[in-house]
């Protein structure tokens, strides 16, 4: 019998059953590969904060949910006026903040306009740029106006940065957070964990766990024993696979591979010589042999991509050979660049392992023609200053895993330093399009403008290799926004 059993044979006598009863488990800890450098997702980019918060702590108007469709979440229902331009929400009554305040019209309201404000610090302002006005109708009811139709508006407020906040507590979520969701936070012991307990006054349906811990394991070397020893019960998105067939055989765990909307790209200063040349971005495209970087920062289990959309996506186009691995054609487009000496270029590398082992197999290829990468590794946080902010890079790699995301590459301030009034045009008639064969067209068309740019080199679709004990249900198999959604997990005894 695993330790972790609650053996109920006291309080059985004590009823005069006379047999043994036991509890299924209520607590759950849950290994997380990246700390998030805080906890408010309308305020950061990093993907660790929305794995914490999205569905536990916070909610929006919509959420997504595990199969990437879109479903209600404080707004219990809407309507849409014929021009497309209006939309109206009508929202759950009863709701509190953990804090106690309550839910209500206005809180929206000062969600969405904080967030399009000119000093808005959302990592995705882009998301709320339609929104012309909102309206306070009555406490539960509330009038969205767009500058013009925006076919994934409602996707969009699904987001993890869309999520509704209340002006009492807006400015402390960063290190208290205080949303509407079935957990809220109890503590944070930085470098190690974040705890979450149960809501006890939730306004949905109630959730199975009582406590929930984030437990921060950086070392990819360390995943495997806390596993095995049952100090982690779930790793959703295991840091490395090559330890996969240990669990795989092994009936107390599960090991669940699927799909995530992470573009895995080795990034290019556009804006920076010799990046901003072309000729120089095809060459890196030509040296990099994606099928090695796969076996080697994947295990083999990443899906190759030749531009910014998921393969899981209706709307994916394989470009995967318009830059086929060809070290000859690489040296030739760098002689013709003016660098047939070679070049010297820095490869700053974030923490999780597809970028470190990436990394090291890419400055390998890209030695190969010619470039000699000096690897820097980066901390998260300063991956997110130096590379993401500042702009202070060459090369990096990363994994965007933002769902549906293709149109920050028409962002005027954005970190690849990429500007083509082309792309931009073809995402601006994107947002006002709501037909979905349309929105084919144009999405095709924006995946092959950025593939024969080689604006970064695209790589592959990162996996989601979860790992778990095998009597816990409920977690999401794909991951169509960055979550580790608990509000439909419970342990099966």
């Amino acid at each position: 019998m695993r330790l972790w059993k609650t053996v109920l044979a006291a309080t059985a006598v004590a009823l005069g059953c006379g047999t043994t009863a036991l509890a299924a488990r209520t607590d759950l800890v849950l290994g997380m590969v990246l700390e998030p450098p805080h906890l408010d997702p309308t305020a950061g980019a990093a993907a660790a904060i929305r794995e914490v918060t999205y569905a536990n702590i916070f909610e929006g108007l919509t959420r997504i949910g595990p199969n990437g469709e879109v479903l209600p979440d404080l707004a219990e229902s809407w309507t849409i006026s014929e021009d497309g331009k209006v939309y109206t929400f009508k929202l759950h009554t009863g709701v509190k903040f953990h804090d106690g305040t309550d839910f209500d019209a206005s809180d929206v309201k000062f969600s969405l306009d904080r967030a399009r404000a000119e000093n808005s610090q959302n990592a995705q302002k882009q998301l709320f740029a339609a929104i012309d006005t909102v309206d306070v109708i009555d406490p539960a009811t509330v009038k969205v106006t767009l500058k013009q139709p925006q076919g994934s508006f409602l996707y969009n407020m699904g987001w993890g940065d869309a999520v509704i906040v209340a002006p009492e507590s807006a400015e402390t979520n960063k290190e208290k957070p205080i949303g509407t969701g079935p957990f809220k936070f109890q503590n944070w012991a930085k470098g190690s964990s974040v705890t979450l307990v149960k809501s006890d006054n939730y306004w949905g349906a109630p959730v199975s766990l009582d406590k929930a811990e984030f437990r921060f394991i950086p070392d990819a070397s360390a995943a495997v024993p806390a596993m095995l020893s049952g100090d982690v019960q779930a790793f959703p998105n295991m840091p490395t696979s090559d330890s996969l067939s240990q669990f795989q055989s092994d009936p107390r765990f599960k090991v669940v591979v699927g799909s995530t909307e992470g573009e895995t790209i080795l990034a290019m200063n556009n804006g920076k010589p010799p990046f901003d040349q072309i000729k120089v971005r095809q060459a890196i495209s030509y040296a990099l042999d994606r099928k090695a970087i796969i076996d080697g920062a994947s295990e083999g289990l990443g899906q190759p991509i030749g531009s910014h959309m998921s393969p899981s996506s209706k709307d994916y186009v394989d470009l995967t050979g318009t830059y086929p691995h060809d070290a000859a054609k690489a040296k030739e487009l760098l002689k013709e660049a003016g660098l047939e000496g070679g070049t010297k270029v820095t490869l700053k590398l974030p923490p999780p392992p597809y970028a470190r082992l990436g990394g090291e197999i890419i400055a390998s290829q890209l030695r190969d023609v010619g470039i000699e990468a000096e690897i820097i590794p980066v901390e998260w946080a300063q991956w997110l200053d130096q590379v993401f902010t500042k702009k202070d890079y060459d090369l990096t790699i990363v994994s965007h895993v933002e769902p549906n995301d293709i149109g920050i590459y028409a962002r005027k301030d954005y970190y690849f330093n990429y500007q083509n009034p082309e792309f931009n045009k073809v995402i601006e008639e994107l947002d006002l399009t709501a037909d979905e064969g349309k929105r084919k067209e144009l999405l095709g068309k924006a995946q092959k403008i950025l593939a024969d740019g080689a604006v970064v080199g695209f790589l592959f679709e990162l996996p989601k290799v979860g790992v778990w004990d095998a009597k816990i249900e409920g977690l999401w198999q794909n991951q169509p926004v960055p979550a580790n959604d608990l509000t439909r997990v419970k342990w099966n005894d």
